[in-house]
């Protein structure tokens, strides 16, 4: 049983990497986009797409949590008191920057939705590289069993650490350059599937030059992460994601963009499973494992009966949410953000000089 839900944990953190890591991608090019008016067919599209699945996109990470704290009390508690440090930063950002996406559209001032815009991208960096930076905390071993154990300031301020987190935020610009290519193509907005085309390819070739380069780096200061991910089942998954990483490059060049965001998703699920097979069975590494970590079967038997009844309400209702979104039912028509707080013209109103 603990197997099983470690397993769901772990389709849990797919999931939120490849979707959530889409949608806080989405804010790195908002970021990115230039001026107000530069940007701002950019940030429409972002804004267009983004508006019927944000809050969707971010229901993993509360199921994830769900599991760990229930399913691997000892496992939660030491993470959450030791790496408190970036998951505060997580969490101030995920309010913070669904509070600015939210009230953006809203904003009586081109200053007002400046100020709204950079709240939101600068938070969408912030939240992958923090959650990356935990992750390289606790794959490399930095994290000890027991409450606040750990030093709170190098469990996430370290040479894995920091390369998982630039990694994050770079995989989520790159999803989000392939997700947003797609539907500029669906709304017929052929300056902007080649803009985010561009940005895909380009945000491809620096992701695969980051996880090379962190090979490195995990050789000297992560040794077993290391080992793991060169052998055996963790071997299998990286050249797996290298696989299906290069297809997806193909994909673009031909213009395969529905393809391309599927291939993107495989490739993000190898990453998550070449972690965890290099780390098994240890929860944290060197410290605690699998089966140390479990709560007793009377609690893992209740949380999976709670996740197969909750799976009847919630996995129908996301397949249906996202279907209508693939096929541009929810679609809203596309208005680049800073248009209206461009002065009228002639061409607003026709029957003016």
């Amino acid at each position: 049983m603990a197997e099983a839900c470690l397993l769901l944990a772990l389709v849990g953190v797919a999931a939120y990497t490849a979707l959530g890591g889409a949608d806080l991608g989405a804010g790195f090019w908002d970021l990115t986009a230039g001026g107000a008016e530069r940007g701002g067919r950019v940030r429409g599209l972002v804004q267009r797409s983004m508006s019927p699945v944000w809050e969707a996109n971010h229901v993993w990470m509360p199921f994830v949590l769900v599991i760990l704290w229930t399913a691997f009390p000892e496992f939660f508690a030491s993470i959450m008191s030791t790496l408190y440090v970036p998951l505060f930063g997580v969490t101030l950002g995920i309010i913070l920057r669904g509070t600015a996406f939210a009230v953006r559209g809203q904003a009586a001032t081109l200053a007002e939705a400046r100020l709204l815009g950079a709240l939101f991208a600068a938070s969408s960096v912030l939240v992958p590289f923090c959650l990356g930076a935990a992750v390289g905390g606790i794959a490399s071993g930095r994290v000890p069993t027991g409450n606040a154990e750990g030093d709170a300031i190098e469990a996430w301020l370290n040479p894995t650490s920091i390369v998982v987190g630039v990694l994050a935020v770079v995989v989520g610009a790159y999803l989000a350059a392939i997700f947003l290519a797609a539907d500029a193509a669906r709304a017929d907005l052929p300056d902007l599937v080649d803009a985010f085309r561009r940005r895909a390819l380009g945000a491809g070739a620096v992701a695969g030059a980051v996880a090379i380069g962190g090979l490195v780096v995990l050789r000297d200061d992560a040794r077993q992460l290391y080992d793991g991910l060169t052998s055996g089942a963790g071997l299998a998954c990286v050249l797996a994601s290298v696989a299906l990483g290069g297809g997806t490059l193909a994909l673009l060049v031909g213009r395969r963009l529905d393809a391309a965001r599927w291939t993107s998703v495989a490739t993000v699920a190898c990453l998550v499973a070449g972690w965890a097979a290099a780390q098994h069975p240890d929860l944290l590494p060197g410290e605690l494992t699998l089966d140390e970590a479990a709560a007793g079967d009377a609690t893992l038997s209740a949380l999976l009966v709670s996740l197969a009844v909750g799976a009847v309400v919630l996995v129908p209702s996301l397949l249906l949410l996202y279907r209508l979104t693939l096929r541009g039912t929810l679609d809203q028509s596309f208005e680049p953000l800073d248009q209206r707080f461009r002065p009228l013209s002639s061409d607003d109103h026709p029957g003016r000089p």
